[in-house]
């Protein structure tokens, strides 16, 4: 089977933090969210080799990935963002005659708590879905009454459009990759778009057209990373399953936390809730509910629901802070 996972998004809603750093690489509960993936797909031996679409920032994804796995990596750039139908063709050229294997799709900017191996399983091409109350964020499938998707429809406008409520969440499992990719070609080469962007729904869309049979895997553990909010949600859910336990000699540290290698917390209270990346230093501080990246120097601040990103300094401060990397502020 054949991975590809898309990474060449620009992560407009995370800015600033996304000016600077690619989004896939923003630290979740002590690892880049990228990882989670990754360490899945390794561990459960789903593939030999993983095809990441890359685009802006892409060489910072390139670099973490070849540094800190042994595994065959490739590379393939988005040149222009045209859509995630867009990106994914761009793949085509790198499957050369794999087209006719299992091909897995991963969006790499959202988190699952679902065992891959088990999507992987089905005997029809499969799409992952979760039940939301508003549909008009997401591309959803209408199904018949033996369960198999009839329909599907990138960002229904109204209720008028569709009536369902299931979400697409970001894993596609296809059985028929070479059948993709001629529908992918169709629609570009006859610039078929939905909201100016070639879509991965409207291939799969023509697929149904055609014939091709799929059928949906319900995921509960949808962690979503596109907004701050939702994002440090994510950093909860994930922090609540761990075990660790830190202990800084004039600090109180409330569980669950992730506190990377050199660190140094004096005369704070830092938790629940809390991912700390490498080498920062916290004086005098409370810190709830956010996440530091690494190399940040904070102190005498009290903060919430806050995302800092590396290097920064932090003196005086009360409140919620979104600061890009390398941003100094005091009150």
């Amino acid at each position: 089977m054949k991975v590809i996972i898309p990474v060449a998004g620009f992560g407009t809603r995370l800015r600033p933090h996304t000016l600077t750093k690619a989004k896939v690489l923003m630290n979740v509960a002590g690892k880049p969210m990228i990882s989670y993936i990754i360490d899945q797909i390794i561990k459960d031996k789903l593939a030999s080799e993983i095809i990441l679409i890359t685009g802006f920032l892409g060489e910072q994804i390139e670099e973490y990935l070849n540094t800190n796995y042994k595994f065959k990596f490739t590379f393939v750039k988005q040149e222009e963002p045209l859509g995630l139908g867009h990106a994914i063709y761009t793949a085509k050229n790198y499957l050369y005659e794999k087209l006719n294997e299992d091909l897995l799709i991963i969006l790499g900017d959202t988190l699952f708590d679902v065992k891959l191996k088990n999507i992987c399983k089905g005997k029809y091409s499969r799409i992952t879905v979760k039940k939301v109350n508003d549909p008009k964020r997401f591309g959803v499938v209408e199904k018949d009454k033996k369960g198999f998707v009839t329909h599907l429809i990138e960002k229904p406008s109204s209720p008028e459009v569709s009536t369902s409520n299931e979400a697409i969440v970001g894993i596609y499992f296809i059985k028929n990759g070479k059948l993709l990719f001629e529908c992918l070609e169709h629609n570009i080469k006859n610039d078929i778009k939905t909201k100016n962007e070639f879509q991965l729904t409207d291939a799969l869309e023509k697929m149904l057209q055609l014939g091709e049979k799929m059928d949906t895997y319900k995921i509960d553990g949808w962690l979503d990373c596109g907004k701050p909010e939702t994002i440090l949600e994510t950093n909860r859910y994930l922090l609540n399953k761990l075990k660790k336990n830190y202990k800084f000699k004039t600090s109180v540290i409330k569980n669950p936390v992730s506190i990377a290698k050199g660190v140094w917390i004096e005369k704070s209270k830092i938790g629940p809730g809390v991912t700390i990346g490498e080498n920062c230093k916290i004086r005098n501080c409370i810190i709830k509910n956010s996440i530091i990246h690494s190399g940040s120097i904070i102190n005498d601040c009290k903060l919430i629901d806050s995302i800092i990103g590396d290097n920064c300094i932090m003196n005086n401060l009360d409140g919620k802070f979104y600061l890009g990397d390398f941003s100094e502020i005091s009150g």
